[in-house]
């Protein structure tokens, strides 16, 4: 009798240890720790480069100046590449909502050219042109961000640089006119920026950009003294790389 309740004593006793063991071993072990993911933020300053293409029909106007309105009308489709840099400042509140403004400058070769002429034994040649040199955009944006990704409308001034010019030639005159001004206007479109990093942004923005109309003497281009003038309003798409700051 003695041995079965030593027996059974020290079995109670060796039990008490393993379960005391497992507890410890419970008690002791660390719990996994749970990283919850960065949120992207876009609140802050960032500078950038881009490059796209641009065109749309470009009308112009060629008026004698007699007084009649006598003349010629144009429309010619304009197309070409631009590429340029962008800065600007972002703020994000409201959990979701981005408001910011942004400005851009970009060197172009949009254009619109009309081309003319003539039979071998009725010869001539005559070309008129609109030329795009520069243009710029200062635009306010306001948008939604779905974290790292940013839907936004956009819109504001535009300048720029244009040049009109033509010639003539008949085999025995060559005429020519040119004139340029740097026009102001304005600008509105929309884009989607994507956050690849923190500090890198890519985005994809389409903008109509309206500058206006650019004008010149003809001299003796249209056998008489008149005016050319073009309305010089364009579509642009572009891709934009941005470093934030």
């Amino acid at each position: 009798m003695k041995f079965i309740l030593r027996s059974a004593t020290m079995a109670s006793v060796l039990a008490l240890g393993v379960v005391g063991a497992q507890a410890a071993d419970l008690t002791y072990e660390p719990a996994p720790v749970v990283v919850a993911p960065e949120v992207f933020n876009w609140t802050g300053f960032y500078i950038g480069v881009h490059g796209g293409i641009g065109g749309g029909n470009i009308d112009s106007q060629f008026r004698y100046y007699d007084g009649d309105g006598d003349g010629y009308n144009y429309s010619d489709n304009a197309f070409g590449a631009f590429g340029g840099v962008q800065a600007g400042y972002n703020w994000q509140f409201n959990t979701n909502w981005v408001a910011g403004i942004e400005t851009d400058f970009a060197a172009s070769g949009i254009e619109a050219k009309y081309e003319e002429s003539g039979q071998p034994n009725n010869y001539y040649s005559e070309s008129l042109e609109t030329k795009v040199d520069w243009f710029g955009t200062i635009r306010g944006r306001l948008g939604y961000a779905w974290d790292n990704v940013l839907f936004y409308g956009t819109g504001g001034a535009a300048y720029g640089k244009v040049k009109v010019s033509g010639s003539y030639n008949d085999g025995d005159f060559d005429y020519g006119f040119s004139n340029s001004d740097t026009n102001w206007g304005w600008t509105a479109g929309a884009g989607v920026e994507y956050g690849i990093t923190k500090n890198i942004t890519l985005k994809a923005e389409y903008l109509y950009v309206d500058l206006g109309n650019v004008s010149s003497d003809t001299g003796f281009v249209f056998d008489g003294d008149g005016e050319f003038k073009s309305d010089v309003a364009f579509h642009t798409l572009k891709a934009g790389l941005n470093y934030k700051f």
